[in-house]
This record gives C-alpha cells, sequence and structure tokens, in this order.
C-alpha cells in the first residue's frame, strides 16, 4: 500500500512536472466577476493582454457578472485544475461577498489556488461640491450637530464602499444614513446632485469626478497618499489613525492545480508586474503594483475577512 501511494505520488509530481514545461498550449480564460465597461473589467483587459504576451497565448476575458464576483468564484471553483480557467478576483468578492451573502458555496482560503496579488487600489471619500464640510473632521462635527442629515450612497448592501463607510461611522461614532444604489453610478449621479451626501468610490473612476469639479475629495482610505491623487489626505492625516484599507485585485485559479503550474503562473505574473507600460497604465488608474505572492494573498484574505466580519457584526447589516 504504501508503495503505491509513494507511486502515485511520483506519478503526480512528474504530471505536474510536464503540465507545466507544456503550459500554456491553447488560450486562457480569464474570469471577471463585473460587467464589462467598469473598473475591474478595464484593469483585467489590461492584466490579460500583458499576461497573454508572457505566456505566448491569448488570454481572453470571459465576463460572468453577479452576486459580486460570486457567479465567477463558483465557476473556478468547479473548473479544471489545469490553468486554463483562472479568476482575476476583486477583494470583496473573497472578503465581504461571503460574509453577506448566504447563497455563497466556497471558502475564500480553501477552495481556490492562490496564484498572487496583482495591484492595490484606494477608495476615497467624495462629498458634494456644495456640502459646508471641507475635510473629514467638519464632516463628522456636522454629522454628530445634525444627526440624520448626512448620508453616504453605496453600490448597494454589502458593496465594498458601503462597508467603508460603516467602518468610518463606528471609527468616528457617528450616525449616517445609508442609500443603497444598484451600481456605483446612479449613487454617483445622486451624491453630484446633492441627494446624498457622501460616498467612497474607487480611484480610477473617481479621479474624472474630481478633476471635473463634480464632487470634492476629503481623503483616501489607503495609510499613505494616492500618487494619482498627491494632495488628498488620508484618513490616517485626517485624525481615523486606524483606518487603513485598501482594496485589490489577485489571481486565482481552481483548487488543487500543481505546484509547478502554480510556479509558472506566479513568475509569469511578475513578469507583468515589471513591464513599464503595465506599471504605467495600472498607474495612471490609480493602482499601485503589488506583487504579493500565494503566501501573501492568503494571510490578506484571512486577516480582511476578520475586519469586514466585524464590521458587519456591529452595523447588524443584514445577511441576504
Amino acid at each position: 500500500m504504501l508503495r503505491l501511494m509513494l507511486a502515485g505520488a511520483l506519478l503526480a509530481l512528474i504530471q505536474g512536472a510536464a503540465l507545466a514545461d507544456t503550459y500554456p498550449s491553447r488560450p486562457v480564460r480569464l474570469l471577471v466577476g463585473y460587467t464589462p465597461g467598469g473598473p475591474v473589467d478595464t484593469a483585467a483587459r489590461i492584466y490579460a493582454d500583458h499576461l497573454g504576451r508572457v505566456l505566448k497565448q491569448p488570454v481572453i476575458v470571459d465576463n460572468r457578472p453577479g452576486a459580486s464576483g460570486a457567479i465567477a468564484a463558483s465557476m473556478t471553483v468547479s473548473a479544471k485544475a489545469d490553468g486554463y480557467t483562472l479568476y482575476f478576483v476583486a477583494s470583496p468578492t473573497m472578503t465581504m461577498t461571503p460574509l453577506i451573502q448566504k447563497s455563497v458555496n466556497f471558502k475564500p482560503a480553501q477552495d481556490f489556488t492562490h496564484v498572487g496579488l496583482i495591484t492595490d487600489y484606494t477608495n476615497v471619500l467624495l462629498i458634494n461640491k456644495d456640502f459646508p464640510a471641507r475635510n473629514v473632521e467638519e464632516l463628522v462635527s456636522y454629522a454628530r450637530k445634525h444627526p440624520g442629515d448626512v448620508s453616504f450612497g453605496s453600490a448597494g448592501i454589502g458593496a465594498s464602499n458601503h462597508l467603508s463607510a460603516e467602518l468610518l461611522a463606528q471609527m468616528t461614532g457617528v450616525k449616517m444614513l445609508h442609500v443603497p444604489y444598484k451600481g456605483n453610478a446612479p449613487a454617483m449621479a445622486d451624491v453630484i446632485s446633492g441627494k446624498v451626501t457622501f460616498m467612497f468610490d474607487i480611484t480610477g473612476t473617481a479621479i474624472g469626478h474630481i478633476q471635473g469639479g463634480k464632487v470634492r475629495a476629503l481623503a483616501v482610505t489607503s495609510k499613505t497618499r494616492n500618487a494619482a491623487l498627491p494632495t488628498v489626505p488620508t484618513l490616517v492625516e485626517s485624525g481615523l489613525r486606524q483606518y487603513d484599507v485598501t482594496g485589490w485585485y489577485a489571481l486565482v485559479g481552481p483548487p488543487g492545480m500543481p505546484a509547478d503550474l502554480v510556479d509558472r503562473l506566479v513568475k509569469a505574473q511578475q513578469a507583468v508586474s515589471q513591464e513599464p507600460s503595465f506599471r504605467t497604465r495600472m498607474a495612471e488608474g490609480g493602482y499601485d503594483l503589488n506583487t504579493g505572492g500565494p503566501a501573501d494573498l492568503q494571510e490578506r484574505i484571512g486577516k480582511e475577512l476578520a475586519l469586514w466580519s466585524n464590521v458587519v457584526r456591529t452595523a447588524n447589516i443584514a445577511v441576504e
């Protein structure tokens, strides 16, 4: 029996090495859990183009939107572990969606092969340009003095910008009204018109509204300032010393991918991150490159699941 087990393990290693040596021999499918044209899709298409050049095979983006990325995640979990189906995943799918949606049938830390991080992204606190608050301290002070008058929009219950605002409310001890929308665009429209006071938005899509004078940026959520918005202070600088939140994009695959194949993809990912054109395009979108490997990605998922679990519980957010 022991000989059979050892023979099986040896065969698996040989097969894995052979697969990595010939991989990829055909186009690779890159799942994206959001609709075409949005920030996740746009970043994924840039990444797919560069990854395809490194792998010397087309990397084809396959949009499978719905359930905050959970549909694409479930497809990844059930796919063959041969490297021809991969998932360009945004952090909310791994660290927030499982806390909000009862229907989620995957475990972020266990049910994927983690390849590594690709980029970090910062959210920006955007406020109606006519609202009488020039910084975070004034916004919080106004909310304290006018209970119920300050509202924030989000892309929906449990969305990353919903939880980012709930974290702000918890850290400052003020109550603010949540107004959920079906996506970021209608929420932004109502911030611009003044129907809601503020919202958090990803840097890449916020920049145009800020530069156009449609909204004012009060702070970014990362620990350090964002290169694309160098004059906008952080929430840490604004007095919330523990507020250090960044989203991220990462590459994962189906469970059980051979180690040699994972190593091939890790090296390909590192090669992409060194390409000047990729670095430039990511910087223009307000992204910070992150070359953390499988262990870094797993550690980050665990840390952020704990953070957002506490926010969901404290805010008494209903699980769908």
